[in-house]
């Protein structure tokens, strides 16, 4: 399918998604620039219940700031086929208020690829035997945690030292992250 030349456009109001089981960190660009940012928690006891909540409260997001278009952070198998499986429940949930909610366009991004964009790469080998050899005895996935809690933190220091922010919340800095990738890359973060 060919899209005219007007859909073609690059849209004007692009919210960036880093979502969770529990939450929803957004990032909200209008004409490439970051105009808001926030993280929404959703309540319920249950996956169905927060599945519910998520879907709620990210339909009034996308009303209130009128968004043309969503990238979203892909799916990740997790170690866990339950945490998955509630994940993509979640996102689920988002895109369809988001759809209710007008949005036409949407695309997404894997980790690695909005990750290399900003310099966050993965750890060398070099870097993950150092955090090995200072915590001798640590289980390999206290070691994973290390590395996780490290490449979260530049991401954080990429988008305070980018945006010339004060984020502590490693999500919202993830939901940043992600539209700045979009921002630049939006042929490929829409597929056009």
């Amino acid at each position: 399918m060919k899209l005219s030349l007007l859909e073609a456009e690059k849209p004007k109001t692009i919210c960036a998604i880093d979502a969770s089981t529990t939450s929803l960190a957004f990032a909200i660009f209008v004409n490439d620039e970051l105009y808001k940012f926030g993280k929404i928690r959703f309540n319920g006891k249950t996956t169905y219940q927060k599945v519910g909540d998520a879907a709620r409260k990210t339909k009034l997001l996308f009303d209130e700031f009128q968004i043309d278009a969503i990238i979203i952070e892909q799916t990740i198998y997790a170690n866990s086929p339950k945490t998955a499986a509630a994940l993509a429940l979640s996102q689920g949930a988002m895109l369809g208020a988001a759809r209710m909610a007008g949005v036409k366009l949407f695309g997404s991004t894997s980790p690695m690829v909005w990750q290399n964009y900003i310099g966050n790469k993965r750890l060398t080998t070099a870097e993950k035997q150092k955090i090995a050899e200072s915590n001798p005895g640590k289980s390999k996935s206290w070691l994973k945690q290390q590395e996780r809690n490290i490449r979260k933190s530049r991401t954080v220091r990429f988008v305070n030292v980018q945006y010339d922010l004060q984020v502590g919340d490693d999500d919202i800095a993830d939901a940043i992250a992600i539209g700045h990738w979009a921002i630049n890359n939006w042929d490929k973060a829409f597929n056009y």
